[in-house]
């Protein structure tokens, strides 16, 4: 029996330990500071209030001020938290975590540099802790939602990292007969792949809203149309991968990653309601406000690739939709799938 610390309570983090205590480690999962009810409810019955299922009894929980009573004796660091508690995470538990223990996180996303260059968010953990520090960082990739994967749902998804043997000892932890696992030192194309998918994922539910609207029924769909949009997003996906320098093989994660969230969430939401034609404000009022991946995935993205264009890197014209859906979230243009240049000649 191994010890796993998990460092985060959400959804995606407190799914892995259905896996991991089914596997017969001890598990040990804290809440950062948003998630002190989460744990409160966990203590008294088990039950997560977000992820809305039962974990198993006998998992330990702790509020971070326990932290470090949390990390004692770990053989694996599992981080749960969300790209938007990126800088909480690199300031506050960086600092504190073992070097000899591996880190794996769920952290999904990616930054662009000024050149245009996208960098992986495991890349930028790397950068972002201590002087003098070596972490061990590792990292997950694919098509997985956390309700499904508590549910047991088969699942294959990639753990990547510096270190081969480092990955087959985490796959061992974690692996079962549902929670299938490639393993991959091309942490640039994995981490890429399933990041881009948030930016296309808005732009092909561009057409679930617009089934909508034509139809004028909650509910229409068209699939000739989202299928369209679904592949010109993994072929400017592919695209966008080599230029960062990932393996194209990891496009199965990206693409799969991208199935999965076309069918549901907030970025679901947010593309059919601007399909409908609601303004990038209104929607967001629609959804009190919240702050979404998807607008800062496509952005950066976006952005990337215009610089590359300054440098004579990409064309624009090879990116229709990115660029579609840039021109809508940030600078007030109404949809209208710029559907001709998909399509070209063979010949």
């Amino acid at each position: 029996m191994s010890i796993i610390t998990f460092v985060c309570a959400g959804q995606m983090a407190s799914a892995l330990t259905f896996p991991a205590f089914e596997n017969g480690h001890e598990v040990r999962l804290v809440g950062s500071p948003l998630d002190r009810e989460i744990i409160d409810e966990l203590r008294k019955t088990n039950y997560h209030i977000t992820l809305k299922r039962t974990l198993h009894d006998g998992i330990k929980y702790y509020q971070i001020e326990e932290l470090n009573e949390a990390l004692e004796d770990a053989d694996l660091i599992l981080g749960g938290v969300s790209s938007f508690g990126l800088d909480w995470f690199c300031d506050e538990i960086l600092p504190v975590l073992p070097e000899t223990v591996p880190l794996l996180t769920v952290t999904k996303g990616m930054v662009d540099l000024q050149d245009g260059t996208l960098v992986p968010y495991p890349h930028i953990f790397a950068q972002r802790q201590p002087e003098g520090k070596h972490l061990n960082f590792n990292a997950i990739g694919g098509p997985c939602t956390s309700y499904e994967l508590a549910d047991h749902d088969d699942s294959h998804v990639a753990f990547c990292g510096e270190d081969v043997e480092t990955l087959k000892y985490i796959r061992s932890l974690l692996e079962t007969d549902y929670y299938h696992i490639s393993i991959s030192t091309d942490v640039v194309g994995v981490e890429c792949a399933v990041a881009l998918k948030n930016a296309y994922a808005l732009g092909i539910t561009l057409a679930v809203g617009l089934a909508e609207k034509r139809d004028q029924k909650i509910g229409a769909q068209h699939y000739n149309s989202q299928a369209a949009l679904f592949g010109q997003g993994v072929k400017e996906m592919s695209r966008l991968l080599e230029i960062a320098g990932g393996k194209h093989e990891h496009m199965v994660h990206g693409a799969g990653d991208l199935y999965v969230t076309v069918y549901g969430g907030r970025t679901r939401l947010i593309g059919t309601l601007l399909g409908r034609g609601l303004t990038i404000d209104e929607a967001l009022k629609e959804l009190n406000g919240v702050t979404l991946e998807s607008l800062v995935i496509a952005t950066r993205t976006a952005r990337a690739v215009r610089n590359m264009a300054k440098r004579g890197v990409v064309s624009i014209e090879d990116f229709p939709l990115l660029m579609h859906i840039d021109d809508i979230i940030n600078h007030g243009a109404k949809v209208n799938i710029p559907w001709k240049s998909f399509t070209w000649d063979d010949v």
